[in-house]
This record gives C-alpha cells, sequence and structure tokens, in this order.
C-alpha cells in the first residue's frame, strides 16, 4: 500500500556545505567540513603533470572508455605507453546498448521523471508504488519487543533494528523470499531521544542504546504475491535474523591481525576487536557474505590530546584531534566502555575503519575484519573477478582529497570451494590509483567548459602499496601500510580526489563508476582534469576501464560522463547528452547497476535544495548521459541503498536520517515520515504496479 502520510512542503533550513543541514554534518561525521583537511600531504594536483600526460595523448587517447593501454606489470607514472588493441571507447559504449541487445538502440527506460520537491514522502513515477519494509525499532530477533520511542532501552535495542540505515542488499532464498543485510551507519541523538543536550549530560542508558543502534541488521523478508513488494517476514522461526552492534565480538584475519598496532588491554593478543561503528556502503562475495564498510570512525573517540606524542601524527591523518581531550559534540561512548578514551587506550582506534565480512547464512559466525583490505574511512567493497579468477574489490576512502583503491587476490576463486574462497580477502595486493590528465592545464579553467579534446579524461594507474607481508611503500613495514593506510597512499603520490565513496562495476560492459560527492575546499589552484571545479559542491561521477578490460590490469583510463548539478549551469556535463531534457542532480553517493548496465545514483545533501533522491542514467548508447530522476525521499533525508533486484521488479532504497533539519527535536519534528509520528529511518522498496521492469 502506498504510503498515506501528509505530503507536507517543508522549509529548507539552516543548510551546511554542500546541501546537508548542520544538524547532519554533526553527527554523521563529527563536522568533518568545519575542520582542517586530514590530508596534509604535498602529492601533486595532476595537473601539475598533464604535459606528461599530452605527450603521450597519441598512445592513451581520450577517453575513461577510450583506446585502452597495455600493461604486464607495474610500470612508472611516467614510461611512456603503446597504443592498445583493445576495445575502444566506440566498441564499448556503443557496442553495448545499456539493454544488452547491441547495436546503440535506447536504454529501455520510458518511465516519467519524479520531479525535484521538498516533499514529507516519498514520491515515485506515475504507474509505481512503494511501501516501508522495515524500520528503525522494528523487531529483528524473536522475542524483540515493539517499539516504544519513549521507553527505549539498550537491551531492546540490541534485538530490534538500529538506526541510520545505509547499505542494503538482498540474499535470495527462492524466488520470493531473502535475507536483506543492512548497514547502520550512526545516530542521532538529537532525534532519538526527548531532551538530548549532548553526550557529557545524557543518561548513560541513552548512549548504551546509541552502541547498540549502530552495526548492521540481517532480516528475512518476502514477496508479496507476485508483486514486486516486499516486507518483513513476522512469524516462524525467522532464524537467520540478526543484529550485530558496537558491542559485537569479532577476530581479524589477515596480514595486519595480532599486530602491536592492535593490541590492547582489554586484547594483548590484537586479533579480537569488539564492534563495528559508522558502516556506509558495502557489497558481497561470490560466495555469499556482505562486506561492510567502516567509515566515520574518528568521531567516537576523547582524549586524543593524551596519546604519545609519537602517535599523534596518525590520529590527526584519520581525523582525530590532539588539542582537545572531548572535541564538541562528541557522543561520550568512553562514559560507558573506557575503551573510547585514547589516552587511556591509544590503539583502540586503530580497531576501526576496515571491511567487516558478514555470513547472513550463519547467525552463529563471528564477523571478519579483513586487514588485507586497508584501513581508511571506508566506502564500498565492491568485488569481480579478474580475467585470470582472482578476486578484486574496489573501495573509495570517504574524506575530502582522499583516494580510491583495489585489492586482488593472491589466489583465484573456485566456485563452489568455499573452504578456498574464503580465505582470499586475507592475501593479494592493495593499490591505490593515480591520475593523469591530458588536456592542457589551461583548458581546466574551473568554468566547466569541455577541454579542446571534448571531454574531462586521461590515464592513470594502480600503485601497490603492500603485498601480504611485503611493503612497496619505503619506510613502512606492511602492517603500517595496512594500519595507516591513508599516510601510505601519501607516500607513494595517490591522486587527491573529491570524496570518493561507492565504486561499481557495470555488468554489462565492465566499465567501473565511482561516486564523487563534492567537496568545497577544493580551490581553483588545486583544479585538474578529474576534479575540475573549485569549490564543488555538486560532484561528478569517474568512468574507468582497465586495460583490456580486465579488473586484474594496472593500468586504466579514465573519463567523466556526469559532472553534477544545474542543466542550466554551464560547469555541468551530462555525457554530451541534451541538457535540456536531464533531471537537475547533485551530491551523488551510493551506486548501483541493473542487469541492464543502467547506473542508478542515490545522492546525500542535494545543494540544490530540494530533496534527495534514487536517479538513473544510461551509461551507453543514445541514451548515454540521460539522467532522469526516479523517486525522491523525505526532504531532510539522504538516499542510501539503493538495490535493484535480479529481476529488475524491485527496487529498494534506505531512507537515512529523516527530519534531520537544523533545529528539529521529537517535540518539534521537520518530518513524521514514515508513520506519521515521529521520523524513523527505515529501508523502503518501489515497484511497477503492473509487475513491469523498474524503469520502464
Amino acid at each position: 500500500m502506498a504510503n498515506t502520510s501528509p505530503q507536507r512542503t517543508l522549509p529548507l533550513l539552516s543548510p551546511h556545505s554542500g546541501g546537508r543541514s548542520s544538524l547532519t554534518c554533526a553527527f554523521r561525521c563529527g563536522m568533518a567540513c568545519a575542520h582542517e583537511v586530514s590530508n596534509p600531504s604535498e602529492n601533486t594536483y595532476f595537473g601539475d603533470v598533464v604535459a606528461d600526460a599530452i605527450s603521450r595523448r597519441g598512445a592513451l587517447r581520450a577517453g575513461a572508455l577510450g583506446a585502452l593501454v597495455v600493461s604486464t606489470g607495474v610500470v612508472g607514472v611516467g614510461a611512456a605507453l603503446p597504443a592498445a588493441a583493445d576495445p575502444d571507447k566506440e566498441t564499448i559504449l556503443k557496442g553495448s546498448s545499456g539493454g544488452g541487445h547491441g547495436g546503440s538502440s535506447s536504454s529501455g527506460l520510458k518511465f516519467t521523471p519524479v520531479a525535484p520537491n521538498k516533499l514529507d514522502a516519498i514520491t515515485v513515477p506515475p504507474g509505481y508504488d512503494h511501501s516501508v519494509v522495515v524500520r528503525w525499532g522494528d523487531p529483528v530477533v524473536p522475542g524483540a519487543p515493539a517499539f516504544d520511542f519513549d521507553n527505549q532501552t539498550a537491551a531492546a535495542q540490541a534485538k530490534q533494528f538500529g538506526y541510520n540505515c545505509d547499505y542494503v542488499t538482498l540474499f535470495p532464498m527462492g524466488k520470493d523470499r531473502g535475507l536483506l543485510w543492512v548497514n547502520h551507519e550512526y545516530t542521532d541523538e538529537v532525534l532519538m531521544f526527548r531532551g538530548y543536550v549532548d553526550g557529557n549530560a545524557a543518561p548513560l542508558e541513552q548512549i548504551k542504546i546509541a552502541l547498540a543502534a549502530h552495526g548492521g541488521s540481517v532480516v528475512e523478508i518476502a514477496r508479496a504475491g507476485k508483486s514486486g513488494k516486499w516486507a518483513l517476514v513476522t512469524h516462524g522461526s525467522r532464524r537467520y535474523n540478526r543484529r550485530l552492534t558496537a558491542q559485537t565480538p569479532m577476530r581479524f584475519s589477515g596480514p595486519a591481525a595480532g599486530s602491536a598496532l592492535l593490541k590492547t588491554a582489554a586484547d594483548p593478543t590484537g586479533r579480537f576487536p569488539k564492534g563495528m561503528l559508522n558502516n556506509c556502503a558495502g557489497g558481497t562475495t561470490p560466495w555469499g557474505t556482505v562486506l561492510t564498510a567502516e567509515e566515520n570512525f574518528n568521531q567516537y573517540f576523547v582524549g586524543g590530546n593524551g596519546v604519545p606524542e609519537d602517535q599523534k601524527a596518525n590520529l590527526v591523518r584519520y581525523g582525530i584531534s590532539t588539542t582537545v581531550a572531548i572535541p564538541s559534540g562528541n557522543r561520550r561512548f568512553d562514559r560507558v566502555e573506557e575503551r573510547f578514551d585514547l589516552a587511556k587506550h591509544p590503539h583502540e582506534i586503530n580497531r576501526f575503519g576496515w571491511i567487516v565480512e558478514i555470513d547472513p547464512f550463519d547467525p552463529d559466525s563471528t564477523p571478519i575484519k579483513r586487514t588485507a583490505l586497508g584501513r581508511m574511512a571506508h566506502e564500498a567493497a565492491t568485488t569481480t573477478l579478474a580475467k585470470d579468477g582472482r578476486l578484486v574489490a574496489y573501495m573509495g576512502d570517504d574524506s575530502r582529497f582522499e583516494y580510491f583503491f583495489k585489492f586482488v587476490s593472491k589466489d583465484r576463486y573456485i566456485p563452489g570451494f568455499d573452504r578456498h574462497n574464503r580465505d582470499l580477502l586475507d592475501e593479494g595486493t592493495l593499490y591505490v590509483a593515480k591520475l593523469t590528465g591530458d588536456s592542457p592545464a589551461a583548458e581546466i579553467d574551473g568554468t566547466g567548459k569541455l577541454p579542446g579534446d571534448g571531454e574531462f579524461d586521461g590515464a592513470g594507474e594502480w600503485i601497490p602499496l603492500v603485498s601480504g607481508k611485503r611493503s612497496f611503500v619505503t619506510g613502512m613495514t606492511a602492517e603500517e601500510v595496512l594500519v595507516f593506510t591513508r599516510t601510505a597512499a601519501d607516500k607513494v603520490g595517490a591522486t587527491k580526489m573529491d570524496r570518493p565513496e561507492d565504486m561499481e562495476r557495470n555488468p554489462v560492459n565492465g566499465a567501473v563508476y565511482l561516486a564523487l560527492t563534492n567537496n568545497t575546499n577544493r580551490t581553483a589552484a588545486q583544479l585538474d582534469e578529474a576534479n575540475p571545479r573549485p569549490s564543488n559542491r555538486h560532484g561528478h561521477i569517474l568512468e574507468i576501464v582497465e586495460s583490456r578490460n580486465d579488473a586484474g590490469a594496472n593500468r586504466f583510463a579514465w573519463s567523466l560522463p556526469l559532472v553534477c548539478g544545474d542543466p542550466t549551469d554551464p560547469s555541468t556535463y551530462f555525457a554530451g547528452f541534451d541538457k535540456t531534457k536531464v533531471s537537475p542532480i547533485s551530491c551523488p553517493d551510493n551506486l548501483a547497476f541493473d542487469r541492464d548496465g543502467n547506473l542508478w545514483i542515490s545522492t546525500d545533501g542535494n545543494a540544490l535544495g530540494n530533496a534527495d533522491g534514487l536517479f538513473v542514467m544510461p551509461v551507453s548508447g543514445r541514451e548515454r548521459g540521460y539522467v532522469r530522476q526516479f523517486l525522491t525521499v523525505p526532504f531532510g533525508a539522504e538516499t542510501c541503498g539503493p538495490m535493484v533486484t535480479d529481476d529488475q521488479r524491485s527496487v529498494f532504497v534506505a531512507v537515512q536520517h529523516p527530519g534531520e533539519i537544523t533545529g528539529a527535536t521529537p517535540d518539534n519534528p521537520a518530518s513524521t515520515w514514515p508513520d506519521g509520528a515521529q521520523p524513523r529511518p527505515s529501508v523502503a522498496v518501489a515497484w511497477h504496479k503492473q509487475g513491469k521492469k523498474i524503469g520502464s
């Protein structure tokens, strides 16, 4: 049944940098954009080295999906690259329609786009419907109590659906049932509790509730009849249902497990961390597990001023203040668990910022923090296979001027050999990306005008950081590279990007896409061809094709098919598509593909002043760049997820922080979505009323 709550129009209150409210910034990332940039490296903005790229233009020619370079190993950045016999841009993009039918036909997307709005509701195109699947506080574990906003307890929350839902994925159990995995990124205590002031004054029970509201949930869901609607299974054993929190026992695996850098008084072995925090994007493995990414973990700690002097530089690099004992707005988890006080336990923070693997089909299994994938403000862990069968995982580091990464396993994936495959993420090579443009610096002038060759594009290489116990970074051991991955990437000259977030690989043509959400701190002096706008409020999408179209390759070509914002703004670019026909889009965050190869984009912090939403863009054929808005979420919320089911009859989105607008409180809510009372972060699903494919 469609949502019937009032569709109120809400005012735009106190927008923060990039379009978020300051309330969101305070609780989601600890006001990161109000602090100094944590990357102090002098890595060259690659606009300074375009002359070298221009000299190789004939070999590298044009486009993330242009003529691809061939490499059989790691090659120096300045090395000349041979022209390649790989598929060129025309072959890859026009040879697949986005609908998988070949030629240059349209994408098959025919819905009427949703207009920008500020409604307190989900809006979908004509012919579609939507419903809520699961809400904050809904019972997850059998025996969990019903949600009671004014009588919350930590014991109840540990059995109920957690707060701010983010990454969503579905593990099928036949055609009409499945296990839904959902991340719970962060808590907003101002909206969760009446009269909340700050962590210093909060009752201890509220802090315990917040600890329990982080983590993730596994819930069994079922299709409603033959439609695209799905609903929570509320009866029967629900034996797979599970809550994971900031207190769930876990273990480390991989080369850094047992490192002195991970040892604490509570865990002198350095192998058994407790809980996970700020889980944002994620991915899945071919053997049916979820990979969930710990992101802004820095904001949960106090006492940074009291750590040993030789450790302070590493803390600063990860956004920790080393000058104040208790940062403003801190949740004060240390009042409940001393481990969050770095002055007493300086290594505890090193136990967060990892990719965590969880088996949704084994509710008794211990989650694994995979150290071989490095430590950062992780976004995504999207897996695929190289041509030789090795497992590849793509990851972003979501902060201003940070990097994006790739892990390639040492051994090959063997279908059906579960015992072998589950060790693939423990040994391999971790890489970071370095990009060069192919246009003169004068042509990247910040106006959005395309350079002379008609695209923002160039070439790049994956620079190895560490492989097993072998470090490729001068002056750092392998364990140091994995625990302080940002510092390692600084040292090898990786390219600073505009908040690298979700990375996804197109199932049709193999191209890889990276969401770059925004970066209002980039100045005109810091422009380069991959980040071509100063004070970048609206973000853009990076498109990559690796040499030989092989995920295991060391070289790639890149371009920007989408530079977001108001289509009437000359600084925007929609892959050359007619901008009078596209939907305005701002702040791309999470990405997903349907089976036809269309790119779905959810947004976070719409700097155009309207609600965030879900958009779809064909990346090939005649409609490449034709961005259309498929839905909007309640104003003040962020669109997360998203996920299109394999049969393409349903699309799931996580509606995070509805009503999170500066000045809102439980007694003065800015949203009453989804039930007409207090706002509750929820997962929703949309479908075509006639059972057609999403977007048709």
